[in-house]
């Protein structure tokens, strides 16, 4: 059995479910329960994950914005990256894109194991690095580990609670929602259009009501 795993498709259901397993975890602790705008150092230090800023060679692939090393139970953010400090809302997507992949890549039966045994040939071949690049153009893996971030930084229910005030089809709506949950309006408006609620066509400022649109939510375009 690998300690990685590639699946080929994970269901936005099953990765929203996978979010709310964690949340589970998390309310069951009085020191970690979630609070929103939520801290993904906290989620990391719940799951036992160090995190660190460290410079991060650029290889033939282009630049590395962070990776998470499995033995390790470590996630390092390219401090040789100044928009990643720079841009609060863009560190808190790429450190919950990190959990992403140790919640749905990691067989973790699998890596308690290797860490109990030390097996060193099975790190060698088998405990590669994750090393997460430009998030424009995502797919496969990737893809599952930013949609992951996408829901653990603003889950549906917690949205629905938030946009009862808000014009979803205002820009300045969208900016200050945004900033309620500590995410990029780029993170904001992928995930609205990802729920339906909005659409966006690409090159355009233009924003329209979605395709799935509640009773509820009419009110707010």
């Amino acid at each position: 059995m690998s300690l990685i795993k590639y699946p080929d498709y994970l269901s936005k259901n099953y990765i929203e479910q996978e979010v709310e397993k964690v949340f589970e975890k998390m309310r069951a602790s009085a020191h970690f329960a979630p609070v929103f705008p939520l801290d993904p150092n906290r989620v990391a230090e719940f799951l036992d994950l160090d995190i660190v800023w460290d410079t991060l060679k650029t290889d033939d692939q282009g630049q590395v914005l962070a990776r998470i090393l499995p033995l390790e139970k470590l996630i390092e953010i390219n401090e040789a990256v100044p928009v990643l400090r720079e841009n609060s809302g863009l560190e808190s997507s790429t450190i919950a894109h990190e959990i992403g992949h140790w919640i749905l890549h990691i067989n973790h039966d699998e890596l308690n194991g290797v860490i109990t045994q030390l097996t060193l040939d099975f790190q060698k071949k088998d405990a590669q690095p994750f090393l997460c690049r430009s998030m424009t153009k995502l797919e496969g893996v990737e893809w599952q580990a930013q949609y992951f971030a996408s829901c653990l930084l603003m889950p549906q229910s917690k949205l629905k609670e938030a946009v009862r005030d808000r014009k979803l089809t205002k820009w300045p709506h969208l900016y200050a929602l945004a900033q309620d949950f500590g995410v990029t309006i780029s993170n904001l408006t992928n995930r609205l259009q990802d729920l339906g609620w909005i659409h966006i066509p690409p090159g355009s400022k233009q924003i329209y009501p979605g395709k799935i649109i509640t009773a509820d939510q009419k009110s707010l375009l």
